[in-house]
């Protein structure tokens, strides 16, 4: 069942979203060549818990760390530790937050140092099937309709939307109903309601849509060794036009 959040969940949730934007914004300057994953890790963990909060992720099924940190080819859930970035690598960090109750999660990618042309398309495609999606967030459209719209829009410039993992319903857990997939048909699955609250995450890969977990148990890897993007935002569906509460995390989103 899809819950209908309350506008004094919504409040809640929009403050815990806050404090992930800050969050984020706190880290991203430290984005660089020479910097440990292990380091970015402990500067996000210090951000969540000074304003009040708790990292959602830390302890979650037993992974280990406050931000999952996924370099080129590993797509999601990499743990941090004594990993160096280097030039011309990309980053995924994604970042989960409680506060009050309520859930918030976000990923994005960077660049780290100069990247090639082909990581930075990567990039911007990704995030552009990010807002695609987004966009379909309006109460009387179907579930698929925002896994179409990501599908259409990445595999339309030759990329591969991973189909083993998906986005999810979110608020008083982290993960709850529905499973949004980043591909389908349009015009499946329940109908969208004001109130209810996804986060919205599509998981890109430059080659295959196959992918394979590592023996640590987190780390998603894709199988042919090319570069995966990722994006994440947390959405509230309105009858208009959708709320991303976690709107800010890079500075300059549209």
């Amino acid at each position: 069942m899809i819950t209908i959040k309350t506008p004094e969940e919504i409040v809640k949730l929009r403050t815990s979203a806050d404090i992930l934007v800050q969050t984020f914004l706190t880290l991203a300057p430290y984005v660089q060549p020479g910097i440990t994953t292990g380091k970015l890790d402990e500067i996000a963990e210090e951000a969540i818990l000074s304003r009040g909060a708790e990292p959602a992720f830390k302890g979650y099924r037993g992974f280990p760390a406050t931000i999952c940190a996924s370099i080129d080819n590993q797509v999601v859930h990499g743990i941090p530790g004594d990993r160096v970035l280097k030039n011309g690598e990309i980053l995924s960090l994604d970042i989960g937050v409680f506060y009050n109750g309520y859930y918030s999660d976000a990923s994005r990618t960077y660049p780290v140092g100069d990247i090639t042309p082909e990581k930075q398309v990567l990039i911007d495609i990704t995030k552009q099937a990010l807002y695609r999606g987004i966009k379909k967030c309006r109460a009387g459209n179907r579930l698929s309709d925002i896994s179409h719209s990501i599908q259409s829009c990445v595999e339309s410039r030759g990329f591969s939307p991973v189909r083993d993992l998906v986005g999810h319903g979110i608020g008083k857990s982290l993960h709850e109903e529905p499973q949004i997939p980043n591909y389908g048909q349009p015009h499946q699955g329940p109908k969208l309601k004001a109130g209810m609250v996804f986060a919205i995450e599509p998981m890109i890969n430059m080659g295959s849509s196959a992918i394979k977990v590592l023996q640590d148990g987190w780390t998603v890897e894709t199988k042919d060794g090319l570069p995966s993007a990722h994006f994440e935002h947390t959405v509230l569906v309105t009858n208009g036009k959708p709320e991303i509460l976690t709107l800010g995390i890079e500075g300059n989103d549209p």
